[in-house]
């Protein structure tokens, strides 16, 4: 893979999932995340409930080490069955 990215690492980097909402939907969603970034500051996670309440997006400030970390978090999020969306 080619790294011609715009990023240089490590850096703080944003992480948007939506899903159905709950209130576990933020465990789910750290948890997952946690995997691969063991040191996840949960004071940088957000949650916000969609107008109608069904749906919740959580934003994830990841501190990247590598691209490939950041490939497994998309990975791993993008696979779950209450994961809708993962920007």
């Amino acid at each position: 893979m080619n790294d011609d990215s715009l990023l240089q690492f490590p850096c703080d980097f944003p992480i948007k999932v939506v899903g159905v909402g709950g209130f576990e939907f933020r465990a789910l969603v750290v948890g997952l995340v946690r995997r691969r970034a063991p040191d996840l500051d949960e004071t940088r996670v957000r949650v916000r409930d969609s107008r109608a309440g069904r749906y919740q997006s959580v934003t994830v400030v990841v501190n990247a080490r590598a691209r490939a970390q950041l490939d497994a978090i998309y990975r791993d999020l993008s696979g779950h069955p209450r994961i809708k969306l993962v920007l």
